[in-house]
């Protein structure tokens, strides 16, 4: 493991300094879960939810937090997003899990700094959405699961997360 990049050499905090580095296409995929009630599962699918829509809201809610990642994480910096997607995938409850939906966030940019944290805070927000907008029939909600799945670009090259759970996202 290398050092830590955001603390200079007398251990204080700072921004990375990204002057030299070359731009590159890079991305960022990130997956997470929120599991539920199988009846709150229903009403989302069913569309009856009284706050509305609640993936297609929480699909915007995440593309808006992938853009605002500056603003939450005091030591990234600020990125010309090229392209944000969510995706969600429903899975009803069996024996091997419980009702749940997977979030999955690619985010991709051309840039000297990568978008690992613009897609994880992309599925963390979408995933709150879900809670907020659900949470008047079952406050039991549980979002697991949030973690990087892929980044590709920049001189580290690509990283995969093999054999997570998450990676079962849409």
């Amino acid at each position: 493991m290398s050092t830590l990049t955001h603390f200079d050499d007398q251990g204080q905090a700072h921004m990375v300094d990204v002057a030299a580095k070359a731009a590159t296409h890079r991305i960022g995929i990130a997956g997470g879960r929120i599991e539920m009630q199988p009846a709150t599962l229903a009403i989302i699918e069913a569309g009856t939810a009284k706050k509305g829509d609640v993936l297609g809201i929480a699909r915007v809610a995440g593309i808006m937090a992938a853009k605002k990642t500056s603003d939450l994480i005091p030591l990234c910096h600020p990125l010309a997003l090229t392209h944000v997607a969510i995706d969600f995938k429903v899975l009803q409850a069996s024996e091997a899990h419980a009702a749940s939906i997977l979030c999955q966030a690619t985010v991709e940019t051309v840039g000297p700094t990568g978008v690992e944290m613009e897609a994880l805070t992309a599925v963390s927000v979408a995933l709150l959405t879900i809670y907020d907008m659900c949470k008047a029939v079952d406050r039991g909600m549980t979002m697991t699961d949030i973690m990087l799945l892929a980044k590709h670009g920049g001189k580290s090259g690509s990283f995969v997360n093999s054999g997570t759970a998450a990676n079962d996202n849409a």
